[in-house]
């Protein structure tokens, strides 16, 4: 096995190896190739110019503007800001990374923030970026048509035929999905105006730039030193083509007569401003327009609240489910304290079990209780969503559940249900720390309100317990929850509900830690599973805003007084209100 993994490997860093190596050599040549006072002196006169330093900086990004609505002609149902986005963050990348492998990043970013469809979006980048590389030759051609031949030699010209021949078979791709899809175009004589246009306007800051370095440059010339240093990158190996841009801006500039260390301090400059551009446009461009590339970190702002809907039937009963997994010895005890009735309707329970292997089962069904099993163990997150599809089924009043380890106190079942049955609330929790805690294990409270504190800042609300093993639903509440991942429910479940504008409350209960069994939570396989669920939960598809209304939950104080011993003697009451 460890022989395949290094077979595996072994290209991947023989061919890092070989970029690092590649990249080195170049930094080593022009670094004693270039005059050095002479590029300083360039970087200096820019700075005293900025005015022309930001109409030159501002040209090289309106050409990436003109490819933006380049794109947005092909691919009508994207917009100019994700398209520019999307042209930026591949422009960034490929100055970070090697073999032009930036250049994936403009797909990924319209179809994971744009929604655009992956075919679409590949076959009209792909036919737009080999549009691109055809107006580079037509230019070159156009502008000084012997020194860009003999500039290019016979590598360059089998690259461009290559070429050629990927841009039919592109165009023909694009046709074909512009077929089925009437929000796709093929290549039209404007689309191809403005690959032409932004050529000509990123040789504006050559031009420039060229000035600087005291080289009297032509507008022809400009545009032919442009031409052949992009078509160099076209091949480059190292990250943003450093040393292949500076040696094929520099043979151009020869061509036309310029002294060679003289022309790659302006080479190096303009690389230079334009590495700085993309890194800095590349940046903002993850991150805007929204959603960023990396997705939500946090849930999004004025989720519109959802009414609470009460029970249909005066008479449908509470489920009490309780999840187990192997509770032989806490199972009975827990089922002996939940009470018959609460708030006169009556307790059904009904014990979830997860492919328990002792007899847990056996026990239960001894005690009184109704008992669902699964064919074998698939988890906690697994047994909570079946627990809540059968009390949307059974068409009770409220749906509740509570862990079957002997933790959490089936006898303030009433605490959790009262603001259900009053239709002042879809979704309760009880809170731990909000109660009273007999016992918990520094370690295990330390990690708690640590993880209770990342998930108020990715819920944008104030929770005190996000990981408490008590929770109660409305029948509405119940029938939308997803819990995404069969691990466990704690924080996706919340974030789920709370996404799609339940109205969440929670409720002082008291807590001791379990005397009996063995708790499933170990801290690194609870992160590695938990942080991706978060994150697939918080960038799930938005929920469409219910009917504007003031929300019963915001109208309500979030004042509950409990009956709990431990309240009673407190006078406390709670209060929780969004961030």
């Amino acid at each position: 096995m460890l022989a395949s993994h290094l077979r595996r490997r072994l290209p991947v860093r023989t061919l890092s190896l070989v970029v690092a190596g590649i990249t080195l050599v170049a930094v080593m040549v022009v670094q004693r190739s270039v005059d050095w006072g002479h590029f300083t002196t360039t970087l200096e006169v820019a700075r005293s110019e900025p005015v022309a330093l930001l109409v030159a900086l501002g040209c090289f990004g309106i050409a990436f503007g003109v490819r933006a609505l380049a794109w947005t002609r092909v691919l009508r149902s994207l917009s100019f800001s994700h398209a520019l986005a999307g042209i930026h963050l591949s422009l960034g990348a490929n100055h970070v990374l090697p073999l032009r492998l930036g250049e994936p990043a403009r797909v990924v970013s319209v179809v994971r923030r744009a929604g655009q469809p992956l075919d679409a979006a590949l076959a009209s980048t792909v036919s737009l970026r080999l549009l691109d590389m055809a107006s580079i030759v037509v230019l070159g051609l156009v502008v000084a048509p012997a020194v860009f031949v003999r500039a290019v030699g016979p590598l360059g010209w089998g690259v461009a035929i290559v070429g050629l021949v990927a841009s039919v078979a592109a165009w023909r791709w694009l046709r074909s999905v512009a077929e089925r899809r009437s929000d796709v175009l093929a290549i039209t004589p404007s689309v191809i105006a403005l690959a032409l246009v932004a050529w000509l306007l990123e040789s504006v800051l050559t031009y420039t730039v060229a000035g600087w370095a005291g080289v009297d440059l032509t507008w022809s010339g400009a545009v032919l030193v442009t031409t052949l240093a992009v078509a160099a990158q076209i091949v480059a190996i190292t990250p943003g083509g450093f040393g292949t841009y500076e040696a094929a801006a520099v043979a151009g500039y020869v061509a036309l007569g310029v002294d060679a260390r003289t022309a790659l301090g302006a080479a190096l400059a303009a690389h230079a401003l334009k590495t700085a551009y993309s890194l800095v446009v590349g940046a903002i461009a993850m991150w805007a327009p929204a959603p960023g590339l990396i997705g939500r970190l946090r849930l999004q702002r004025d989720v519109a609240e959802r009414a609470s809907v009460r029970a249909s039937e005066p008479d449908a009963p509470v489920l009490l489910f309780m999840p187990a997994f192997n509770e032989e010895a806490s199972v009975h005890p827990c089922l002996e304290r939940v009470p018959a009735t609460v708030l006169g309707r009556r307790v059904e329970v009904l014990v979830v079990d997860d492919g328990s292997s002792d007899r847990t089962v056996e026990i239960a069904r001894a005690a009184g209780a109704e008992v669902y099993s699964l064919p074998q163990n698939r988890g906690l997150g697994a047994a909570v969503r079946e627990g809540l599809r059968i009390g949307v089924e059974r068409e009770v009043a409220a749906t509740v559940f509570c862990d079957a380890d002997g933790e959490y106190p089936p006898e303030e079942l009433a605490n959790l249900v009262r603001p259900i049955l009053a239709g002042e609330a879809d979704y309760v929790v009880g809170s731990r720390f909000l109660g009273n805690i007999e016992h918990m294990r520094p370690h295990r409270r330390f990690g708690n309100l640590v993880l209770t504190r990342v998930l108020s800042v990715v819920a944008r609300r104030r929770i005190s317990d996000g990981q408490t093993g008590y929770r109660a639903f409305s029948p509405a509440a119940a029938g939308a929850a997803e819990v995404i991942h069969d691990f466990n429910y704690a924080q996706v479940l919340t974030l789920d509900l709370l996404a799609k504008g339940f109205c969440y409350v929670e409720v002082p209960i008291s807590y001791r830690f379990r005397t009996a069994g063995d708790s499933f939570i170990r801290l690194g396989p609870y992160l590695r599973r938990v942080v991706p669920a978060i994150y697939r939960e918080v960038n799930a598809p938005s929920v469409a805003p219910s009917a504007s209304r003031e929300s019963a939950c915001k109208r309500q104080a979030y004042v509950f007084m409990l009956s709990t011993p431990n309240s009673r003697q407190s006078g406390r009451t709670t209060k929780v209100s969004p961030q």
